[in-house]
Order: structure tokens, then sequence, then C-alpha cells
């Protein structure tokens, strides 16, 4: 699954990967939670653009839907429509995941690429309203099963799209399944980080750091 990611680099960083229409000032964040907006990507027939929207499709009961399971999608109706029409990529540097330790303990450790280097999750978006009739957008990241580095920490990941599938991600229409994969090993790095990710409250740079004598593995 993916309930937590963050977002560090600049928007030189994020115009040289996507060339967006729009330029916005982007701030970086260190825990990026579910219901919170977050920058998406999407295409229209004229140009790209770089979007802040809410993270989570409503569920039963008002829940927030994070995630979307890559190999149903297209059979639910909440994301079929969106997975064949409205496709978009969620730019990211990190994100998190918490391995279960026992029946009582959970260690978050912090997943990403080798040397820091950003990449997109594959994504869904839609047009929705508040209580108040106020126009909104929201996504969901598609999630696949963990490739074998990842599989010991979580039996789920977030589907990653690589730079030369962008294109054809946002395109509309129905989707390559080949794009729906779990991710190279070979690329990703990961360490520990302490329980302050668990908080919310907590989005600042003590998010990335290492709990003592762990490396990247």
């Amino acid at each position: 699954m993916c309930g937590r990611f963050a977002l560090t680099v600049t928007m030189e960083v994020l115009g040289q990967m996507f060339d967006p229409a729009e330029r916005p000032n982007v701030a970086p964040r260190w825990n990026i939670a579910p219901t919170q907006q977050a920058w998406v990507v999407t295409q229209d027939e004229a140009s790209r653009h770089l979007t802040s929207m809410r993270w989570g499709f409503e569920g039963p009961n008002g829940a927030p839907l994070i995630n979307a399971r890559a190999e149903t999608a297209a059979s639910k109706p909440t994301f079929r429509d969106a997975l064949n029409r409205r496709r978009c990529l969620v730019p990211a540097d990190s994100f998190y995941e918490w391995q279960r330790l026992d029946e009582k303990r959970k260690q978050p450790w912090r997943i990403g690429m080798k040397g820091g280097t950003p990449f997109a999750f594959a994504g869904l978006w839609e047009d929705a309203a508040d209580k108040t009739c106020q126009p909104f957008q929201r996504f969901t990241i598609l999630t696949c099963a963990a490739n074998h580095y990842l599989a010991p920490l979580h039996e789920r990941m977030p589907v990653i799209v690589a730079p030369e599938d962008y294109a054809g991600w946002l395109t509309p229409g129905p989707p390559a399944t080949g794009l729906l994969r779990p991710f190279p090993d070979e690329p990703m790095a990961r360490y520990r980080v302490s329980d302050r990710v668990n908080s919310v409250k907590h989005d600042d740079a003590g998010c990335f750091e290492r709990l003592a004598a762990t490396t990247l593995v």
C-alpha cells in the first residue's frame, strides 16, 4: 500500500521531469498524509498541468480511498472511469512503509531511489464537490504486489511509472497493462526511520533522519 509519501524537490526539478504549463510555488513536504493536498500531474490535448489535489477518493461512509488495487481497478465502479479517462502522475521522492515486528510493534521505513532521484506514482483523479458544493479535485494511488526488495516490509507497493512511460500513462484510453507492475528492485533504496513519521503533525526534515547505526540496504 501507500499511506504516506514525501516530495521535497524544487519546482525546477519538477519542471524538468514533467514540463507542466504551470510553475507554482512548491513547498517541501516530508510527510504527506491521506486527505491532505499534494501535487499531481495531469495532461490534456494541449499540455501537462501541475495541480494541487486532495488525496483520497470517497469511499463507503466517507472514508478516503487513498489506494486502488491495480489488479481490480478496471472492474470497480469507483475507479473504472478514471482508469480509462483520468490518469495522473503523483510526484514523490520517497514513501513510507511500516514493517510489522510483532503484534504490537511496527518499524517505519523510508523508501525511494538510490541517490534520492525523484519519481512518480501511477494515480487516478476525479472532480468532486464538498458539502457546500465547492468544487475540488482528488486523487488516489494505484498499488500492486511488492517487488522482491520490498516484500519483507509489506506485500503491496505503489505502482511507480518509469519516465519513458509518462506519456503513455497520461494519455486517455485503456492503459497498457504492462505499466501496472512492480518496479524493479535494483534502483531502489530504503532505510529505517523513527516513529516520528507516525504522526501527521510532523512534516519536517526530521522524518527523513535515519535510526542510529542504520544504512541503506
